[in-house]
């Protein structure tokens, strides 16, 4: 990557994750860039639009780039094709069901819904990259591959840290394996304590045979109410949704399965 692109692009992500606005020499200091070539980037992303600079000085994304990512999520169908499922999902389960997606070795949050349930709610922000030893949907996708694969994968992300988790989030590789073992014998993961501290959560792969996963879907709510009991009751339902979004999915460009996959290949 040049180093004019691999610049631009570090300013767009850390602005994205400050949506309060930044001053120039935060951005440079915290991008380890010179004030002086951080000033001019940010002067071409002023004029296509990408940037907006405060009275006060900050520097802000504008509305113009989400708005391409929800253009994009749009125009490929992904939320047409999965909307339904989730929502029968949701009714069953009563509590929140998420679609996450892969892109090469991420995994994305893009489409939800929410059961009838009130009270606490689970909803983690749309559009995060999910760490994979931390997620169900990461356990999901992790359980599809052979231990040694799994480690590779795990291990290029990192192990997340309690602190930023749960308390029951692994914090070594043989603990993630054990983890996967029980998701592989159950046939779907599992997970309490593990996300958040009193959440439970639940993913199966979206996954034709022979191809490599393009999603999982997550069923996730508080543990005092979304206990392994009801986890259990909720598991046909989850399997068949992702079995059937399996069989719809190549009609978005974002589920479309390829034999083989590049699902834990890098490269």
């Amino acid at each position: 990557m040049s180093g004019a692109i691999d610049k631009t692009l570090g300013i767009l992500e850390f602005l994205a994750e400050h949506p309060e606005g930044s001053l120039l020499v935060d951005i440079a200091t915290r991008l380890n860039q010179s004030r002086s070539g951080c000033h001019r980037t940010l002067m071409e992303l002023v004029a296509y639009g990408f940037v907006r600079q405060t009275q006060r000085g900050e520097y802000r994304l504008t509305t113009k780039l989400p708005a391409m990512g929800v253009g994009w999520f749009s125009k490929s169908g992904i939320i047409d094709i999965a909307q339904p499922g989730l929502q029968r999902l949701a009714a069953v389960s009563g509590e929140l069901v998420r679609l996450a997606i892969v892109d090469g070795e991420r995994l994305t949050l893009v489409a939800k819904a929410q059961g009838a349930n009130s009270g606490l709610l689970y909803d983690p922000d749309m559009g995060i990259d999910l760490k994979l030893s931390c997620s169900a949907a990461g356990h999901a996708l992790l359980m599809t591959l052979s231990d040694e694969m799994a480690v590779q994968v795990a291990s290029r992300q990192g192990l997340g840290n309690p602190r930023d988790f749960g308390p029951n989030a692994p914090t070594t590789i043989a603990r993630l394996l054990e983890f996967l073992a029980e998701h592989r014998r159950r046939g779907y993961a599992l997970i309490r304590d593990v996300y958040a501290p009193g959440m439970s959560s639940m993913a199966v792969p979206v996954q034709r045979r022979g191809d490599a996963p393009t999603a999982a879907i997550v069923i996730a709510g508080p543990s005092l109410r979304f206990t392994d009991e009801k986890m259990q009751q909720c598991s046909g339902a989850l399997i068949g949704t992702c079995n059937e979004l399996a069989l719809i999915g190549s009609a978005s460009p974002l589920l479309e399965a390829h034999q083989g996959g590049t699902w834990g290949n890098r490269g």
